[in-house]
């Protein structure tokens, strides 16, 4: 595979889920917002249906959008290249995620402009824990990334039983994923907000922090190194454990 063509693959796949993603909690938590206390729910399902679009836009790539997943990926040998590719995925889902948090910006910038509520701005790019324990957080984040790749590596063992050919995460692979993101944020989703992704939680407070939005407030930086450092764990977790899993049939 080309490394410039899994560049953009991974750089628009992340971008699109990254502008509806922040884009459905734009919806429901944006005060002047049609979808305003829409809720959990809208955001979970939200969430889910970006992971889809932004699955189905990175085929080339295989569809990481993810840092963690591709650590996961990678330590279980499932990225050709090794780390040097991984390197590439990597840049790619940073620069994706900064660019679809920007995208989502401008898709409510009026409502971002006449919003007073320096939690529900921020909310809109990052995650924040509703009980502020850094350790258990850290925990948090840590269980849902590592279910989260885990289970993406066991569908890799799904496919033709006679050739043992994995399903992958093409168009029909991309509705698995989407409902096991829609899980994990209605079951682990409510303590800290589920990142389960570094370049979904970074590279947002970052536009946070450099976008002219009025009455913002600060990017809670403190709280940062809990949504990078725990899903990087749990993806490590998950691809070191999936050696555990029995080849298919």
């Amino acid at each position: 595979m080309n490394d410039g063509l899994i560049f953009l693959s991974e750089v628009m796949g992340t971008a699109m889920l990254l502008l509806l993603g922040c884009g459905v909690v734009a919806t429901a938590i944006l005060v002047k917002s049609k979808g305003f206390g829409g809720g959990w729910l809208l955001i979970n399902f939200g969430w889910g249906l970006a992971v889809f679009a932004g699955v189905n836009v990175a085929y080339y790539s295989g569809a990481h959008l993810n840092p963690a997943v591709t650590l996961g990926l990678l330590v279980a040998g499932k990225v050709p290249g090794g780390f040097g590719t991984a390197l590439v995925y990597w840049v790619g889902e940073l620069v994706g995620a900064f660019i679809g948090a920007v995208l989502a910006w401008l898709a409510y910038k009026k409502h971002f402009d006449e919003e007073v509520d320096q939690g529900a701005i921020l909310g809109v790019f990052s995650t924040g824990p509703a009980i502020r324990s850094y350790a258990w957080n850290l925990v948090t984040e840590i269980i849902g990334t590592f279910v989260l790749v885990f289970v993406v590596l066991a569908f890799g063992h799904w496919g033709d039983p006679g050739t043992k050919t994995p399903a992958g995460l093409g168009s029909l692979g991309a509705l698995p994923v989407s409902l096991l993101v829609i899980g994990i944020g209605a079951s682990l989703g409510g303590p800290t907000g589920y990142a389960i992704n570094p370049a979904r939680d970074l590279m947002p407070r970052i536009a946070h922090a450099i976008l002219p939005i009025p009455n913002k407030g600060d990017s809670d930086w403190s709280y940062a190194w809990v949504p990078v450092v725990g899903p990087l764990i749990g993806g490590l977790l998950g691809g070191l454990l999936s050696y555990a899993l029995p080849a298919a049939a």
